[in-house]
């Protein structure tokens, strides 16, 4: 699974709306569901707010982990 499908996911699960995250990272909800979609790539200062948000690791949100949380 990819970071788009993380994203998204981790979203939902957190019954949040595009704007709501977008919000949280400080960009548009446009540029937001663009980067669920894979049409721009995640900023590095946004995958470490996501990670922040949602207290989960980098690693899990890159699709290089299955665990939620780092050791």
């Amino acid at each position: 699974m990819d970071y788009t499908q993380r994203i998204r996911n981790l979203r939902e699960d957190a019954d949040k709306t595009q704007s709501d995250i977008a919000t949280v990272l400080g960009t548009s909800q446009t540029m937001y569901a663009r980067y669920e979609r894979g049409a721009n790539e995640l900023p590095i200062r946004h995958l470490i707010a996501l990670c922040k948000y949602y207290n989960v690791s980098a690693d899990y949100i890159l699709g290089l982990s299955d665990k939620k949380k780092g050791v």
